[in-house]
């Protein structure tokens, strides 16, 4: 399809931010010029809009989104470990095939239609392995959102299990998809005997990507990984051959300034994620020492990230009154920096000829001049997910006048609730897990 995105004001970059008023011709699936002549393309007025490229989410948990109101019966947890062990793990344990699909169908409608174009997701179904990355990919695709997916490799639940998570990664590798690129997943050190860990390094390797992990998102991690190797986590990743400027390293909360410098070293991302962090009380992230490769996720708390990135600004400021708004817009910047390597499409992120055409158009129309200089202060105080009007994705509307054009929402939703709770009675049957780190919770 062709399309002219017509009287707007136009981000063409969010690093350095660049904000200019001009036309935008969409073909098949990429922006091929500024102000360029519409042929037959079809005529969308975005007078008073905000165009934007799409955000991404660099970090995410798909299999989360039916867990919004899920019944809680066993004691309170009282540390991450806990959370884990008593909600995550049980919660993962009870998927099936129909939830993994229904659980990325409805995370990928709600992150479309809050201007999230790209997402980073980290899937776990211990009992549903076997082709659960299709599943995703299948559910993403139609509902129009591009994503890179790994599956998380782990000892927790024995390593027939963890055999079977790499053996995913080979058959998703094999299998082609429009809109889905791969990462090799792991969840983290504690989780981690040396020979998977080895073995997610090997796989990576081979299938030319990189790993995505979870990084020291609470103590618990570097005490199991100073207890069991003598070394600190981000120390033991390095070790392995895990890090590389294709790795995406989540949380990273714990991590100290040698950590740090080992991280800037590889080149590798690093997926910051403040909601999240704040909710399980693991702590704050040293932002400031993460390097220009700080992106921003969401750890399963929804597809959101003008909320995010707004969050982000507020907690980095907190800790040091000299950070700005155009930090938090910088982070955005670096998200879909992330997800152009990850996804071979160099120019993702951007509207500039040759693209990807992924934009968001916000019926955002400020009462004070929005410019290049001041975007970060919009972002911050004015903009949100309530002002996406329109999104496409690869050229595609997958969004207009705020309603999906893929597929039918009530339907999908309806039966969301029917499956939540189905999965909610499983989950019933399912103790608090047993896996322990070492060093204590």
């Amino acid at each position: 399809m062709s399309a002219l995105l017509t009287g707007g004001t136009v981000v063409t970059s969010l690093e350095p931010p660049t904000v200019t008023t001009r036309d935008v011709l969409v073909h098949e699936g990429r922006v091929v010029g500024v102000d360029s002549p519409a042929g037959d393309a079809e005529a969308v007025d975005c007078s008073g809009c905000l165009v934007i490229p799409g955000n991404v989410c660099a970090h995410h948990h798909l299999y989360s989104a039916l867990a919004r109101g899920m019944p809680y019966r066993l004691e309170a947890p009282g540390n991450f470990v806990q959370i884990l062990q008593r909600v995550w793990w049980r919660l993962d344990r009870a998927l099936d095939a129909e939830s993994v699909w229904l659980s990325a169908w409805v995370g990928g409608a709600d992150a479309l239609l809050a201007g999230t174009t790209t997402i980073v997701d980290h899937h776990a179904s211990p009992n549903a392995i076997e082709d659960s990355l299709d599943q995703v990919a299948s559910a993403l695709e139609q509902v129009g959102a591009r994503s890179v997916l790994c599956y998380e490799v782990t000892d927790r639940d024995g390593p027939e299990r963890a055999a079977a998570g790499l053996e995913e990664h080979r058959r998703f590798s094999e299998r082609e998809h429009t809109l889905s690129s791969q990462l090799v997943g792991a969840h983290a050190s504690f989780t981690l005997s040396e020979e998977t860990l080895a073995n997610c390094v090997e796989l990576a390797n081979e299938l030319g990507t990189g790993i995505h992990v979870h990084v020291a998102e609470d103590a618990a991690d570097e005490r199991d990984a100073l207890a069991r190797f003598g070394r600190r986590v981000v120390e033991r990743l390095a070790d392995a051959g895990a890090l590389s400027d294709r790795s995406v390293l989540a949380h990273c909360v714990h991590v100290d300034e040698r950590e740090a410098s080992l991280i800037h070293a590889a080149g590798s991302w690093v997926a910051h994620n403040p909601r999240s962090n704040m909710n399980n009380r693991v702590g704050r992230a040293p932002v400031a020492a993460l390097g220009n490769r700080l992106t921003l996720g969401t750890d399963g708390f929804g597809g959101d990230l003008f909320a995010e990135s707004r969050v982000a600004y507020l907690r980095a400021r907190e800790a040091d009154p000299s950070v700005g708004p155009e930090w938090a817009v910088a982070r955005v910047a670096a998200s879909g920096r992330l997800a152009a390597a990850a996804t071979g499409e160099p120019l993702l992120g951007r509207i500039e000829p040759g693209a990807p055409a992924d934009l968001v158009v916000l019926a955002y129309d400020p009462p004070t001049p929005i410019t290049s200089e001041n975007l970060g202060g919009h972002w911050v105080f004015g903009m949100s997910a309530r002002d996406v009007r329109d999104v496409l994705v690869n050229g595609e509307f997958v969004v207009r006048d705020r309603r999906l054009t893929r597929a039918d929402d009530r339907e999908l939703r309806g039966r969301s609730r029917e499956v939540a709770e189905r999965l909610w009675r499983r989950m019933d049957q399912i103790g608090a897990h047993p896996f322990t780190p070492e060093g204590g919770n």
